[in-house]
């Protein structure tokens, strides 16, 4: 099995990185570090540690300036469920899951999972199957259902659900094929323009202004990562968007947040005028979604030429589920991860990994391939387009081997992460919450910001110094 410096050297030669630069990091700690079959720590580490050497990249173009960079494996997974460390003047997260979510089996005695935080994904569901949004009602309805029937037309009906396949049958599958040809990040050329000049600051990032359009994880930790270098993360919302209070507080330090109503004309004159000076677009809504907005990447090239575009799907941007909605723990469930759990830890039926390890991760290489794009746009001008999925994080993380007896690993207790702890205010009290673990030698990294409510600030950048 590679290491987790060679897991790193992988993920960012490929990527158009100079070997060189390697020899800057050190990477501590060891394996396993949670109850898990598979490598979720050695993943967690390096990811974040790729988004921490583009930054110091970044910073070298910008000031001719090297430096190291640290990262610890213990930290970089803790950091990996920084939602579950979360305290809010002194409280813990609510129930994260609504009532009819979960686990159930179907009349062929298959399992599916349903994610219904949002109402209208769990109306959606309710609606396939004619039943209350209740277990038992939920439960009797699907025993009327073969599993991939209902996982076809719940899709159909606008809901979010996955049918748990074994890694093998997920493979035999035309997309899963689709995927293996993909990158783990997409970076392309999409347009010409001129090179851009580094604004001044005193971070990697320091005044760069990108716009996040993202929910729930995988999106906001990329957002929130270009932040803790000294971005200016503008996360934009929509006043009647759904969204999930809890990760909003943890994905939200070190941004501002905007309501623009994308339904409106004068929602989307804004968003152009806000795009037009913008350096990063970053957004994770489906493929075709903002296309059909006018915020393709292709019309965000032509609004701000030498922009870098990035989007994040569930299932990728090729093959025959490139539209299909999805989040981590339904990506685990169709991709194989959540029955090879519950057969390594004796369980009947699916089991998840002890990690939102696919959010966690595709977030990091979210940030890592827009800087690295942003990086190659001041050398060689041009707008940029990069691409990552939760499924294809997924193939890398299967790709990287399993862990012999993963499962005597206990999990990580209280006193084992509070070293990694840090205590902040905000605009929802004061937050303990984890630290950044990628330690940057001449630019540490941290956030400027405190997390606010959603809709707190004018849609408009703050001044460039």
């Amino acid at each position: 099995m590679q290491s987790p410096c060679e897991i790193l050297e992988a993920i960012w030669t490929v990527a158009g990185g100079d070997s060189s630069a390697l020899d800057a990091v050190t990477l501590t700690g060891e394996e396993p570090q949670l109850p898990s079959s598979f490598r979720v720590a050695a993943a967690a580490q390096a990811s974040i540690a790729a988004a921490g050497l583009a930054a110091a990249q970044v910073w070298k173009l910008r000031s001719g300036q090297s430096q190291d960079v640290a990262v610890d494996m213990r930290h970089a997974v803790v950091e990996c469920r920084s939602e579950r460390y979360l305290r809010v003047d002194g409280k813990p997260p609510p129930p994260a899951w609504d009532a009819i979510a979960g686990i159930y089996r179907t009349r062929d005695q298959r399992f599916v999972r349903l994610h219904t935080n949002f109402r209208h994904h769990r109306d959606a569901v309710c609606q396939v199957l004619n039943c209350k949004p209740e277990r038992d009602d939920v439960q009797a309805a699907l025993m009327q259902w073969d599993g991939e029937a209902f996982e076809t037309a719940a899709y159909a009906g606008g809901g979010v659900v996955a049918m748990m396949r074994s890694h093998g049958e997920w493979s035999d599958l035309p997309h899963a094929r689709a995927l293996a040809e993909l990158p783990l990040v997409s970076i392309e050329k999409i347009g010409e323009a001129a090179p851009r000049p580094w604004p001044g600051g005193d971070r990697p990032l320091a005044g760069l202004r990108v716009l996040d359009l993202s929910r729930v994880i995988a999106g906001p930790v990329a957002g929130r990562t270009l932040a803790v270098h000294g971005a200016d993360v503008l996360l934009i919302s929509g006043p009647d968007l759904p969204a999930i209070p809890w990760l909003t507080i943890d994905t939200g330090r070190g941004k501002l947040t905007s309501f623009v109503d994308l339904k409106s004309e004068q929602g989307r004159d804004s968003l152009r005028d806000l795009l037009a000076s913008a350096d990063i677009f970053s957004q994770g809504y489906r493929p075709q979604a903002l296309a059909a907005l006018g915020f393709s990447p292709q019309h965000a090239a032509r609004i701000s030429p030498g922009i870098v575009y990035v989007s994040l799907s569930a299932y990728g941007h090729a093959g025959p589920w490139a539209e299909r909605r999805g989040f981590d723990s339904l990506v685990q469930t169709a991709t194989g991860f959540n029955h090879a759990e519950g057969q390594a830890a004796g369980v009947d039926g699916p089991k998840e990994l002890p990690a939102q390890m696919l959010d966690h991760a595709t977030g990091y290489l979210m940030a890592f391939g827009a800087m690295m794009a942003k990086a190659r746009q001041s050398r060689e001008g041009g707008s940029w387009h990069v691409r990552v999925s939760l499924a294809r994080t997924g193939r890398w993380l299967w790709n990287l081997g399993r862990v012999a007896d993963g499962f005597k690993t206990e999990d990580l207790k209280g006193e084992t992460v509070q070293p990694f702890i840090e205590e902040i205010p905000s605009g929802f009290g004061p937050l303990r919450s984890v630290r950044h673990s990628a330690a940057l030698s001449k630019t540490p990294a941290f956030w400027a910001r405190p997390a606010m409510p959603l809709g707190s600030h004018p849609a408009e950048w703050p001044m460039r110094s």
